[in-house]
């Protein structure tokens, strides 16, 4: 006989955009907000009644009317205020997942009055996801969509090697990959300082660009470890740190046949197939809990 099994629903990219006025100089928070809510939701799906079921419309107008009430200082505020929300006014809610979508712009700097012009940034996506049960919290964030390039400093040989190998050894390289990243924060309960998160996800950026940029890499491999054990290392508030990073290919393009020599200097960029090197770097005893699949957080 057929059981239902785990289930949740809720309402998906809820696009909102606060501005704060502080006289003629304005500020923006760009966002988008996906509810998962779940708990005594069986009888919904089994016999139709949607007595414990709160509409998704409604979780829609309290994500627009909590950027009103509370504004919004970070992601990782704000969809602590709605998770906190959802579980303690709803008997029949057990668990709420936020996932946050939030995206950059910057201040057009120009001779007239106010400070109120902006060009939307395109560097990353910044992502966070909260889940919480009542009593604890997990905490994710992240970014992705960060396309970075070392130009040198990349080297790429003693692989093995069979009868379908073609792949030239490089010993001087260009490395280039757009970074997907997670990392999970230590803080899971009311009882412990919250870390102030827009300073953390500045810093961790800073930390992540700073070993890429930094790493002399002999593999792409190398290049991610390095940049999460720099994370691990200067972020006490992180215990865990997953990357997906493919590699962007570029290939040293044939000039002999024009009489031209190329001195690494003409290259190919391809798009596809790529390189894709995925890990995880964990703080000492502590455990793995970001999925190893990043596509759905």
């Amino acid at each position: 006989m057929p059981i239902l099994g785990p289930n949740q629903y809720g309402k998906a990219e809820n696009r909102v955009v606060r501005i704060t006025r502080d006289g003629a100089t304005h500020h923006i928070k760009d966002l988008n907000v996906s509810v998962s809510l779940s708990g005594d939701m069986d009888e919904v799906h089994l016999s139709g009644s949607n007595a414990n079921v709160l509409p998704t419309d409604t979780t829609k107008n309290t994500v627009y009317a909590f950027a009103k009430e509370h504004g919004i200082e970070s992601a990782e505020q704000f969809g602590i205020h709605l998770a906190r929300h959802f579980v303690t006014s709803q008997p029949a809610i057990h668990r709420a997942r936020i996932r946050i979508e939030q995206y950059a712009w910057e201040r057009i700097e120009h001779g007239g009055e106010g400070a109120h012009s902006f060009v939307r940034q395109g560097q990353e996506t910044r992502l966070t996801q909260i889940a919480h049960d009542g009593s604890s919290w997990e905490v994710v964030s992240g970014l992705k969509d960060l396309t970075v390039m070392n130009s040198t400093d990349s080297e790429f040989w003693g692989y093995v090697k069979d009868k379908y190998t073609t792949l030239p050894e490089a010993h001087d390289r260009i490395l280039a990959t757009e970074v997907s990243g997670r990392w999970r924060f230590n803080w899971t309960d009311d009882e412990q300082p919250m870390p102030d998160w827009e300073t953390s996800y500045e810093q961790v950026k800073q930390h992540l660009l700073r070993a890429f940029a930094e790493t002399y890499s002999l593999s792409l491999q190398q290049t991610l470890y390095q940049m999460g054990v720099r994370i691990i290392d200067h972020r006490a508030e992180i215990d865990e740190v997953r990357f997906s990073l493919p590699n962007k290919h570029h290939f040293l393009v044939d000039l002999a046949p024009f009489g031209l020599k190329n001195d690494n200097e003409v290259y190919f960029a391809a798009d596809r197939p790529y390189g894709l090197i995925e890990a995880t770097v964990l703080r000492d005893g502590c455990e793995a809990k970001i999925p190893a699949d990043l596509t759905n957080l």
